[in-house]
């Protein structure tokens, strides 16, 4: 990348460049003259793809059109959403049916009493307020979400179930905006995926981790020949499908982000390439 102007360093330096490059935040936090922030152009993509996902899921909270997000397959089968929950889980049903998710991550983050759990990308809030009542009152669940349509609705969901030890922040999974080793557990059903490096992501996620802290996520995992039409495909993208790694590719994003006793496996197809799948992991 090209040397960044003083005048564009304090919004453009490497570490600010993966949200100043959001087209709809160019215009704030850039000079004029300065259209493209400073940010090379596959940064430059990464935001306006974060821009597409962040549209399409704030129209989702509202209820107009994000809305689009299919959650069964071409059979009519159910494999996103509110329907893999099943009758048996401690979350309000507006939270539930909120959810975009491709799995239940806390059923196998084996949560305890007294932990601090982390959802990233925590939408309609149905694992964080699942996670809170797990961990107990001497735990808490804190959800992080870039919408802030999502947010509202996820506040308005916790204080409809009277569940009060939890936190909803807005922030982005490549910058989480908590200190290192603070929670036992991150968990992210169907989230990361959507992130253009999800790289950074996970590394995010092993320096929250506390010492032996633990990674639980439902997320979708690509076959090895799923096709770049498909991939180019942004609507495919916000869908969790366009973006996913394949089960090779995630393993070594997760070894290399520091984390190990990695175990990946299928729960069920999605789309003709690609399946959701349990991840987890172990910070040492």
């Amino acid at each position: 990348m090209a040397e960044l102007t003083p005048e564009l360093s304090a919004c453009c330096s490497p570490e600010a460049q993966v949200s100043c490059c959001a087209p709809a935040q160019k215009a704030d936090c850039c000079a004029p003259e300065a259209a493209a922030c400073g940010c090379t152009d596959e940064q430059n993509d990464a935001g306006d793809m974060r821009e597409a996902v962040r549209a399409k899921y704030a129209a989702a909270a509202a209820g107009t059109g994000g809305g689009d997000a299919r959650t069964a397959d071409a059979a009519g089968v159910e494999v996103f959403g509110g329907a893999l929950y099943g009758g048996e889980i401690e979350a309000p049903t507006d939270a539930i049916a909120g959810s975009l998710g491709c799995g239940v991550p806390t059923e196998v983050a084996d949560l305890h009493e007294g932990e601090t759990v982390l959802d990233l990308g925590s939408g309609a809030g149905a694992d964080v307020l699942i996670s809170a009542r797990r961990v107990g009152v001497t735990g808490k669940a804190i959800g992080i979400d870039m919408t802030d349509e999502m947010l509202d609705l996820a506040r308005r969901n916790a204080s409809a179930a009277g569940v009060e030890n939890v936190e909803f922040l807005k922030g982005y999974l490549e910058e989480l905006p908590l200190p290192d080793q603070s929670v036992d557990v991150v968990i992210s059903n169907c989230v990361i995926n959507l992130a253009a490096d999800k790289t950074i992501v996970l590394r995010e996620a092993a320096r929250v981790l506390r010492p032996g802290g633990r990674l639980a996520l439902s997320d979708v995992i690509a076959d090895p020949d799923l096709d770049e039409a498909t991939r180019a495909d942004v609507a495919a993208w916000t869908g969790c499908i366009a973006g996913a790694l394949t089960e090779e590719e995630f393993r070594e994003a997760l070894r290399d982000a520091g984390l190990f006793e990695v175990d990946i496996r299928e729960t069920h197809r999605v789309h003709e390439h690609a399946a959701a799948a349990i991840v987890r992991a172990r910070r040492p």
